[in-house]
């Protein structure tokens, strides 16, 4: 079983469900931040002393407060300790249902494991973990036919990105520098571009302000 695991919640309720399966399975070093710049400079430091984390479970959405921080979400988190750590195992623990955002999770940015949290988030985390260990990939019962599902339009993480940021009102010519900041790749003004014309045309819009609401629709930002 892992040896040290890296756990980012703020939330209390959903830290109790976490804290229950690492008790159960006897894990020897457990890390607990409620911010995700406290946990990526302790995970830098870690891999400096060679003394490396071999799971991180972390939820997607974080409260701002009075506290500023430079990595908001973890999106943004799970990107950077991908750079950082590549066979990092991850695990997601979120209430996330959008189809295309979790698929886009897993092809995008190589997580190993959804947990959706819910009723049942202590047996599904405990499959999750195991399973995780055992180099097999999970997702939550409920959310499973995410990869049987032909969908007719496939979102990645870089349309997501684009699509939060015009929904925000960023202008598309500073669209770039935002995604470099988050390490998204493709970051260039030509490749944005191209794919909201995709994106345009698939979907049947005539503008950016259209397929931002019809975005906003169907779940997808």
């Amino acid at each position: 079983m892992f040896q040290k695991v890296m756990i980012v919640e703020d939330h209390e309720s959903a830290n109790f469900s976490v804290r229950k399966i690492i008790e159960n399975n006897h894990i020897p070093t457990v890390d607990y931040f409620y911010y995700c710049d406290q946990a990526y400079e302790k995970l830098e430091k870690s891999l400096r002393s060679n003394k490396a984390y071999d799971l991180l479970i972390t939820d997607l959405s974080f409260e701002e407060d009075d506290t500023p921080q430079r990595i908001k979400s973890g999106f943004e988190l799970i990107t950077l300790v991908k750079n950082l750590q590549p066979k990092l195992k991850i695990i997601v623990f979120s209430t996330e249902k959008n189809t295309g955002i979790i698929k886009s999770l897993f092809t995008d940015l190589g997580i190993d494991a959804f947990v959706h949290k819910g009723r049942k988030d202590v047996l599904e985390l405990q499959q999750a973990l195991e399973r995780t260990f055992s180099e097999e990939q999970f997702i939550s019962c409920e959310l499973e036919n995410i990869f049987n599902e032909t969908n007719k339009f496939e979102f990645t993480a870089f349309d997501i990105a684009m699509l939060n940021h015009l929904s925000t009102g960023v202008l598309q010519k500073e669209i770039p520098q935002l995604l470099q900041k988050a390490h998204i790749t493709p970051s260039s003004l030509s490749s944005i571009e191209k794919r909201l014309s995709v994106l345009r045309d698939q979907l049947q819009v005539k503008n950016n302000e259209q397929l931002v609401c019809l975005c906003k629709d169907i779940g997808i930002i």
